[in-house]
């Protein structure tokens, strides 16, 4: 492995989905070197389409992905490929050690790195996953309104069930050996003819290109789709210092920052969903922007002081 140092960027970007390439985007815009470390597909990759997305609902997410770098290199953005191991901040700014040993360098430092969702080890649940398999209402619930859907017993079950009877009613909890209602909760879900089916997942069954049902205790109960609550893993690359937090949600861990995109960590920001897992493509990308606008004025900030220093010397 050999070694190789960059020249300083004025931003380093790790992470080259929704919030990283429109923090690209418009700093690029701004006139700002960006160099952008892409670590692979979104998020969302195993989906068909992405929705909620004005003008390309529907759009393969990795279609996406393409696109928006194509946007930012045509704004100076230069996009590499690699994994990136470690990452450090100081005051003379920020670096990145890739896995081929290539160290990238800037004035400024933005995690867009994202989550990563791991599923339950339920044979036939992830080959399915990002299609008949679901976790989210608003990106693919619509496509199966009307249907039979199956909710697999979490702590989030109660939760999720409600908001899928929105669009279908018949809609269903896998219990699964988990979940198991309060009272309040057991009432409101038979209110609203929400059936819990007890007994343990011993498959997704799949015939041709669809989920048929779901196996449970030898039997097979016959669904369209099943939603799950996946355990999202934030990814953060070491020699930081940055710690997660615990959402306020309660479902998950995350990178605090402020509203700017600021972490604890000095000329280190962050955006997209490893702030706020919940985030679709537009809410990563309108926080991409908004804390790519936030680096660029942090930029400015710094210059203003180095450009009075510089005139107040030249008076003296």
């Amino acid at each position: 492995m050999t070694s190789t140092t960059t020249a300083p960027a004025d931003v380093l970007i790790i992470g080259a989905s929704f919030a990283g390439l429109a923090a690209a985007t418009a700093l690029g815009r701004s006139l700002r070197d960006v160099l952008v470390v892409d670590g692979g597909p979104p998020r969302n990759a195993p989906s068909p389409g992405a929705h909620n997305v004005l003008t390309r609902d529907g759009t393969s997410p990795t279609e996406l992905a393409r696109l928006g770098r194509v946007e930012a290199e045509g704004y100076g953005a230069r996009v590499v490929e690699g994994e990136v191991l470690s990452a450090s901040a100081g005051p003379d700014g920020v670096s990145a050690t890739l896995a081929d040993g290539t160290v990238l360098r800037a004035r400024r430092l933005l995690l867009a790195t994202g989550v990563r969702d791991h599923l339950p080890a339920i044979p036939g649940l992830a080959e399915r996953w990002g299609r008949d398999v679901l976790h989210c209402p608003y990106c693919h619930g619509y496509e199966v309104r009307g249907t039979r859907i199956g909710v697999l017993g979490s702590s989030f079950s109660g939760h999720q069930a409600q908001m899928f009877r929105q669009l279908s009613d018949r809609t269903s909890i896998l219990s699964n050996g988990v979940f198991v209602p309060s009272a309040e909760e057991a009432e409101a879900l038979a209110a609203r003819g929400i059936e819990l089916i007890p007994g343990l997942v011993e498959e997704v069954v799949v015939e041709g290109d669809h989920v048929v049902g779901v196996r449970i205790d030898g039997r097979l109960h016959p669904l369209d789709a099943v939603v799950v609550g996946p355990r999202v893993e934030a990814v953060l690359p070491e020699g930081l210092g940055l710690e997660l937090v615990d959402h306020p949600s309660g479902a998950t861990r995350h990178l605090a920052a402020d509203p700017m995109g600021r972490t604890g960590v000095p000329r280190v920001f962050a955006a997209g969903s490893l702030v706020e897992p919940m985030a679709q493509v537009m809410a990563s990308a309108a926080d991409g922007l908004r804390v790519g606008a936030a680096i660029n004025y942090d930029l400015i900030e710094e210059e203003i002081v180095a450009a009075l220093g510089t005139s107040r010397t030249a008076s003296a």
